[in-house]
């Protein structure tokens, strides 16, 4: 392989400002779990406040994404964009993730889950079938990368 072949753009880190507003702005991303050695990842409606990265899902009895919820102890979280001229930027948040206790669940009640979250997606489930849970991830580090001028 010549190296001075390859076609490359560099890519700089994003300030916490910058980092902030788009997880603040966008409502979904990719959550990556892990279980025995199994990777999983799979999209999640998101919501982020006061430096907290909540996600929601929704649990049907069966759903491969809970097993995994259940199973991991480290996940990783990754939002990012590329638009038509190929400027791109990426945030990737990794931490230990937890399901919301009684208590902290109770400030995302159906309102706030409205105003917080992007709607709810249904693949033929009976939405009375559905359990949403909140899950908190517990951000370890937040890394923001774009293409551009340092």
């Amino acid at each position: 392989m010549d190296r001075n072949r390859l076609e490359y753009t560099y890519t700089f880190g994003m300030d916490d400002e910058q980092i902030e507003d788009r997880l603040q702005r966008r409502e979904t991303g990719v959550l990556a779990l892990a279980a025995d050695g199994s990777a999983y990842a799979v999209p999640v409606a998101h919501h982020y406040e006061d430096e907290s990265l909540y996600v929601r899902v929704a649990d049907d009895g069966s759903s491969t994404k809970m097993t995994y919820l259940e199973e991991t102890d480290e996940a990783c979280f990754t939002l990012y964009d590329v638009d038509s001229a190929g400027n791109s930027w990426s945030i990737v948040v990794t931490g230990s993730i937890r399901k919301l206790s009684r208590a902290e669940s109770e400030r995302f009640d159906d309102t706030a889950i409205n105003e917080s979250f992007l709607d709810l997606r249904l693949f033929g489930e009976d939405v009375e079938a559905i359990d949403l849970e909140i899950y908190e991830l517990e951000a370890k580090s937040i890394a923001g990368r774009q293409t551009g001028e340092g």
